[in-house]
């Protein structure tokens, strides 16, 4: 459903120092993925595809922070990553990261609101690649 707010990322100086961290305090089930230097947050129980199964839970990831990436960021659903992109730059907001892919799960993109805020797009699509 486009619109909901469906993941969030939390940028990292020491991403080790990191999930030690959120391991400790909050017992979340981190996964480290080399390929795509990237860490998977789950903050609730998932299913087989990793969605999660509590009504209105999400789960996050970790990345290096860096460039214009230093805050955590709140991800929301689209039906389209480009039509938003191009929706945002009208309303005043810009477009931070250009859209990218996430293989075979969707594509996402980041963006920067009125008030100056970095937030995050999705589009979840198994045939991204």
């Amino acid at each position: 459903m486009a619109g909901r707010v469906v993941h969030f990322e939390i940028p990292a100086e020491d991403q080790d120092r990191a999930k030690e961290f959120y391991t400790s305090a909050f017992g979340w089930d981190i996964t480290t993925m080399p390929e795509i230097d990237y860490t998977s947050l789950g903050t609730a129980p998932t299913d087989g595809q990793g969605m999660p199964t509590e009504p209105g839970a999400i789960n996050g990831g970790m990345f290096r922070r860096e460039g214009e990436l230093t805050g955590p960021i709140i991800t929301i659903d689209v039906d389209d990553i480009d039509a938003a992109l191009e929706k945002i730059g009208s309303l005043g907001g810009s477009t931070v990261t250009a859209k990218g892919a996430v293989p075979q799960m969707g594509y996402f993109a980041h963006f920067r609101d009125t008030e100056g805020n970095v937030m995050g797009l999705w589009h979840t699509d198994s045939s991204a690649g």
